[in-house]
């Protein structure tokens, strides 16, 4: 595997990362922790535009299904202990390099988010990492999933106006991970906490109900699925416990997952996450901001029957990794690098 790597901009404590699409162009977003900008760059990672300068505390971006720029965003999160007065933000583009920001829904330690189609509906699925603390570094309020039917019309919502989330699960202590996952056509998300990994799925139809199944029971901080040895069946790929160091990969049978290949070095503060076919290939992306603080793509070695590993880049501590491919048919890498403030692409080759 080959890898270039760019420095596309320095961006203090940058952590988000999202794809774009905008004025025709597939673009990608970064956005940081604390209080600094985000920044839209175009596919070749040229810098194009600044969306807003603050307030920061960004932990997770999705574009709105069917616009043209418009995105719903995390605000004021911090930290875990600094989240109280979180919130959903939309984004609108008017025009001229102007962006409007509003408050969509004021949601107290809102960590991550997603918009999941089903049958025409847009669904909105909401995770906070806890419910509450009575000092910092408190776990025992634990954390909950809301949903709602994302309204076409976002303009009437404001933080007088708030839209309506009702929960759909709680009792999640550190509900961190959140990934995109599809079985059978079908959307569903991701929801990684202290009590395992769940399978959330939306309803059939507007007036139906979630469907939640739970895929693992141990501690776990972030997961995604991903068929790596090719055989059909995907494997669970896993990050644990919360922000720990274990990297692991799970099979299927049929008393449920098992872990089949766990890495050998510990990973200090594992974090990054990303499921990608690399040059065709199955690959596990991920990065820790402890230790060694690498960025690593994990595959399965058909001729030698297990699972190998290859240092992507090293020392800068990816918070976030997204993956797409440019119109030359590259696969790229976009790492937030949170550790060394680098916003950074890696083009992957074989």
């Amino acid at each position: 595997m080959k890898v270039e790597k760019t420095v596309l901009a320095k961006l203090n404590k940058c952590y988000a990362v999202a794809p774009l699409q905008y004025q025709g162009n597939c673009c990608f977003i970064v956005a940081a922790e604390k209080e600094d900008p985000c920044c839209l760059f175009a596919s070749d990672g040229a810098l194009k535009d600044t969306l807003w300068t603050g307030p920061g505390g960004v932990m997770t971006m999705v574009q709105v299904p069917g616009t043209d720029g418009q995105l719903l965003a995390t605000a004021k999160f911090y930290s875990p202990d600094e989240s109280l007065d979180a919130e959903l933000v939309v984004v609108t583009p008017e025009g001229n390099g102007r962006w409007n920001m509003r408050t969509l829904t004021p949601i107290p330690h809102v960590h991550r988010f997603d918009i999941l189609e089903r049958n025409g509906v847009n669904w909105l699925i909401v995770c906070t990492v806890k419910s509450g603390q009575n000092y910092p570094g408190d776990w025992s309020y634990a954390g909950k999933v809301y949903a709602s039917v994302l309204p076409e019309d976002l303009s009437v919502f404001d933080r007088e106006h708030p839209l309506k989330l009702r929960v759909i699960k709680d009792g999640l202590h550190r509900n961190h991970g959140y990934t995109r996952s599809t079985r059978d056509g079908i959307l569903s998300g991701l929801v990684s906490a202290d009590e395992g990994v769940f399978r959330i799925t939306p309803p059939e139809t507007r007036d139906g109900e979630w469907q939640i199944e739970r895929l693992l029971n141990s501690p776990t901080s972030d997961a995604l699925l991903l068929d790596l040895d090719g055989d059909g069946q995907e494997e669970l790929c896993t990050l644990s416990p919360f922000h720990g160091e274990r990297v692991t990969v799970w099979h299927q049978n049929d008393d449920g997952f098992v872990p089949v290949w766990m890495f050998a070095e510990d990973a200090p503060f594992s974090h990054a996450i990303c499921g990608a076919y690399l040059a065709g290939v199955p690959t596990f992306v991920t990065g820790h901001r402890g230790g060694k603080k690498n960025l690593m793509a994990i595959r399965y070695d058909r001729a030698a029957g297990d699972y190998s590993v290859t240092i992507l880049d090293e020392g800068r501590g990816p918070a976030n990794v997204m993956h797409f491919v440019n119109d030359d048919g590259v696969d790229i890498l976009i790492a937030a690098n949170r550790e060394t403030d680098e916003v950074a692409m890696y083009k992957i080759t074989e």
